[in-house]
């Protein structure tokens, strides 16, 4: 019996041992092929189109030409009139624009960073007027009732920005955010005008013929093709279709802080190709 059991056991071993070089054991069939990830490692370029809305606050954007508008004037060294709070109402603007973008990519792992330079054609900007009025005895001896009158446009065509990125890839996706400097093309029209209605106060020596309203000149500055600046922001998610086509969605916030503070958000889509 002993030996029986001990000639069971080495027949059993031998049968196990051959099983476990089967392919179905040792996992040969779940495995499969190796699955391939999509490799966001070098250049690339593509086209976008996009939607957005502008706001821009005017405040403040005429005081410089005021001022040298009222140089060695009593009204401005004693009523400050080209700095007064004019009232100049923000507006906001929507626009579609078309434009492109090139980049580079580096991929450790899952984790890419990158640079790119993105590019959109539109039609941003806004346009706004106010006025203020105020009435002061001054040094003279005389009542002053002083206006000022100011009008302000902004129109931002081409926008473009230069960013770093940096994203993460997940599967067939790679979401990223972004941050960078922003240039842009605009044409920036502004006007001003002072009026001073001049009554006699008590102890007046002023000449009659010197009382009453005085009007400035319109004086208009405007400044075309000019370069503003400011910086960008964003979000997005690139999304590889096949081979080295991807699609592309994206938010950017972009602030020009030259001239006239303007803000301007967009929502993108694109299509690029990876060399």
């Amino acid at each position: 019996m002993r030996s029986f059991l001990i000639a069971t056991v080495a027949v059993c071993l031998g049968q196990a041992a051959q099983a476990a070089d089967l392919p179905f054991l040792r996992g040969s069939f779940q495995d499969g092929p190796p699955v391939q990830r999509p490799m966001w490692d070098g250049f690339y370029i593509g086209g976008q189109v996009g939607h957005g809305s502008s706001d821009t606050k005017f405040s403040g954007s005429n005081s410089s030409m005021t001022s040298s508008l009222l140089a060695n004037t009593l009204i401005e060294a004693e009523m400050g009139v080209s700095q007064w709070p004019l009232g100049f109402s923000s507006q906001s603007k929507q626009s579609s624009g078309y434009g492109g973008f090139i980049g580079y990519n580096s991929q450790w792992d899952d984790v890419v960073i990158g640079v790119e330079m993105s590019y959109l054609h539109g039609k941003f900007g806004g346009a706004s007027n106010a006025s203020m009025s105020r009435f002061n005895l001054l040094s003279d001896n005389d009542y002053h009732t002083v206006t000022s009158s100011a009008s302000s446009s902004i129109a931002i065509n081409d926008i473009g920005t230069f960013r770093a990125r940096a994203g993460y890839a997940y599967g067939a996706f790679l979401p990223y955010m972004f941050g960078g400097l922003a240039l842009g093309q605009a044409d920036i029209v502004r006007s001003v005008q002072v009026t001073d209605n001049v009554i006699a106060g008590p102890g007046s020596t002023t000449p009659p013929s010197l009382l009453g309203l005085k009007t400035s000149p319109v004086v208009t500055e405007g400044q075309y093709s000019h370069l503003i600046y400011g910086y960008t922001a964003g979000l997005g998610v690139d999304i590889n279709l096949v081979g080295g086509l991807f699609a592309r969605a994206e938010w950017e916030y972009i602030r020009f802080t030259s001239a006239v503070d303007t803000s301007i958000n967009t929502v993108r889509a694109g299509v690029g190709y990876k060399f």
